[in-house]
């Protein structure tokens, strides 16, 4: 059966204005006035009864009824006796909505009220709705049903897996009691728990099915197993191939390069500097983006291992996440393409050709236009993520903070240099100093000075505001704010080195000394104890935290040290960031 919706033509007395049917007056309104008042106004809402109708009529809207509609094509007399039998309808207009398209039939029927509101003078402003509002609503239903019906199948899992692990029990239970009768009545009781016995689930998953099934997708099955199933992409070995592909040629090309840049004097003393500085400089950025990714594949690697659910916690889709293959294979990749570039750019520098340095320019539009490739590509749904992570951080104060996003956050504060060389790569390309190898102009200038403190200060900063936000989201919560005097300590310190750059005075270098050994101080307490709770001296595992992952020690210990080593080196250093992190599982 159709749906349908019912209308209660309201009237406005002070205006005189009517809803959908003005003209549907009652017999006791038509008792007071003259009756030519009374059909004036009977006429002008029939007029716009009949073109809200009609309108409605072509786009599949049906009225139980349809003597209105049909008494505009008779005569003067057999309207007017249209307009009378108006008189004689009920108080609710009964509108039959076609099963085929449910919301583009209820989208016109408001749209057709709106105007009809718009023409009589009232104001529709807190009554309408646009089409993006609708389309909007609707995604928002068809995730939730997603959502409930994933959360079913899950529910069905643990119930399976339940029941296979009492099964299994038990098995072991008679092997080495051998006590039959008593395993045979746990068993029993095991079938009779509601987690085995129970269809409720099924019931709900099926019932769940056939709601997205109808209103979703169609009546088509394939479309709505698309998005309730999706199917998991299949294991195979041409990923592994190519990651060994690219790593064999990275290596050769490597091999090559090393070998021509002996035999061109780059690495002598005589060498052009000019190469060191420029062609390094804008090459190391791709190189270590090619490391981070590979340090991103090794962690994805050890998850898997440890057997933890990433995905989950990172709200990932298991059907489109990296894999520690992908991770590797992107990884080389980056390097093979890298070091490709440097091989020709040093074929072309021997050659004597001209813009040689336009190379890596032409790298860097390239890379750009991999990552904003529209077409389902060189893992689409990867990078649009990407972006939208980074989006979410740049912007940080007026996003939730997701747990992708600070997870991005904490390793742009480990990528200061990677920003330094985009910094420079973006200058030395902007500026056109390619063209006359002006070194100088990206290095020596105030203004380049004063943004790479800025840059250095961007990934705290970015940190920080996650943590305020959070601390208002989570019922102020001190503990975040707390976090947040973390990074804001790494930029006092930092700040200070800088203004200690340009007036070298014992003062400024003894506040130099004094922030820059709190910043780490604080750094290490926090991560040490509030982040990876190590440092416990109640733990059975020594100066660690009860529950290790890991089963070696040994690595923890390691760890803790380098991370250490990093921190001090990295405090010490022009930069004032420390520049590497250890990721604690």
């Amino acid at each position: 059966m159709p749906p349908s919706l019912e209308l209660s033509p309201s009237v406005n007395g002070s205006s005189g204005r009517h809803l959908l049917s003005s003209g549907l007056a009652s017999p006791q309104s038509m008792s007071d006035g003259s009756v030519e008042l009374q059909q004036a106004r009977v006429a002008e809402g029939a007029a716009v009864a009949e073109e809200v109708m009609a309108a409605l009529e072509r786009n599949g809207v049906s009225f139980v009824g349809g003597g209105l509609a049909k008494a505009k094509k008779d005569g003067s007399g057999k309207q007017l006796m249209g307009r009378a039998a108006l008189l004689q309808l009920p108080a609710t207009v009964r509108i039959d909505i076609p099963p085929t398209s449910p919301g583009r039939a209820a989208l016109k029927v408001w749209e057709e009220l709106v105007n009809v509101l718009r023409k009589d003078g009232a104001d529709p402003a807190a009554a309408f709705v646009h089409r993006k509002k609708l389309q909007h609503a609707e995604k928002n239903i068809r995730d939730a049903f997603l959502a409930l019906y994933r959360g079913l199948e899950l529910l069905k899992k643990f119930s399976s897996l339940n029941v296979k692990a009492f099964t299994k029990i038990l098995k072991k239970f008679v092997k080495v009691s051998e006590q039959q009768q008593a395993t045979d009545k746990f068993s029993e009781k095991v079938k009779r728990s509601p987690f085995s016995s129970s269809d409720k689930v099924l019931q709900l998953a099926d019932e769940v099915e056939c709601i997205f099934l109808r209103h979703f997708a169609g009546n088509d099955r394939k479309v709505a197993m698309k998005y309730l199933k999706p199917q998991q992409p299949r294991n195979t070995h041409m990923i592994t191939f190519l990651v060994g592909l690219f790593t064999g040629t990275f290596v050769s090309l490597f091999i090559i390069y090393s070998v021509l840049a002996h035999v061109a004097g780059i690495f002598s003393s005589t060498g052009s500097p000019t190469y060191m500085d420029i062609v390094y400089h804008v090459f190391s950025m791709f190189a270590l983006i090619s490391l981070h990714v590979f340090l991103y594949g090794c962690n994805l690697f050890m998850w898997k291992s440890t057997r933890i659910n990433h995905n989950f916690i990172f709200d990932f889709s298991s059907s489109t996440a990296l894999t520690h293959r992908d991770a590797f294979l992107m990884s080389a990749s980056i390097m093979c393409t890298v070091v490709a570039a440097l091989v020709i750019n040093l074929f072309l520098r021997n050659a004597g050709a001209t813009y040689t340095d336009a190379l890596p320019g032409a790298l860097l539009v390239l890379s750009t236009g991999v990552l904003f490739c529209p077409f389902n590509i060189f893992y689409r749904s990867t990078r649009y993520c990407f972006m939208r992570v980074m989006r979410n951080i740049i912007f940080s104060p007026f996003y939730k903070v997701l747990m992708a996003d600070f997870f991005m956050a904490d390793q742009l504060t480990s990528q200061i240099p990677l920003l330094r060389h985009m910094e420079f790569a973006a200058c030395y390309f902007m500026a056109g100093t390619f063209r006359n190898h002006a070194y100088e102009t990206c290095t020596s200038s105030p203004q380049y000075t004063h943004l790479a403190y800025v840059i250095s200060f961007l990934p705290y900063y970015w940190r920080a505001m996650q943590c305020l936000r959070r601390y208002l989201e989570e019922g102020h919560d001190i503990n975040q704010l707390a976090n947040a005097g973390k990074y804001v300590s790494a930029m006092v310190a930092a700040a200070v080195r800088f203004k200690y750059a340009a007036t070298p005075t014992p003062l400024w270098m003894w506040m130099v000394v004094i922030s820059s050994s709190g910043a780490t101080i604080y750094q290490l307490y926090w991560d040490f104890v509030m982040d990876w709770g190590f440092l416990n001296p109640k733990s059975k595992n020594l100066w660690l935290r009860d529950q290790l992952i890991l089963k070696k020690k040994s690595i923890y210990y390691v760890s803790m040290v380098l991370y250490l080593v990093c921190l001090i080196f990295n405090t010490t250093a022009d930069s004032g960031n420390p520049n590497c992190q250890v990721q604690w599982h």
